[in-house]
């Protein structure tokens, strides 16, 4: 089961913030996070992991429903990495 931003929203309530109070908060940690990606700055969180803006180049692929091959067009992703101290939770090595 994924976690949602309901939960998010959930456990920041229960930390004494009231339900609005506390939407307003994930809400404008998301659109920071969402501008700074938005602008090509990579997003740092210590102790969490980094999340990346890269440059996908433009290469050939294929249609997986019809076997046909296309131009794939470049594009912009962003990818994550865990940090260590994550890595190492979520392996139980802490």
């Amino acid at each position: 089961m994924a976690l949602t931003k309901n939960d998010v929203v959930t456990s920041v309530h229960k930390l004494g913030f009231t339900k609005k109070k506390s939407v307003e908060i994930i809400e404008a940690l998301l659109e920071i996070i969402k501008s700074t990606l938005e602008n090509g700055e990579d997003v740092l969180i210590s102790g969490f992991g980094k999340f990346c803006v890269k440059q996908k180049e433009k290469r050939r692929g294929r249609n997986p429903a019809t076997g046909a091959d296309l131009i794939l067009k470049e594009r912009k992703v962003v990818t994550f990495k865990c940090s260590g101290k994550l890595r190492d939770k979520i392996n139980g090595k802490i």
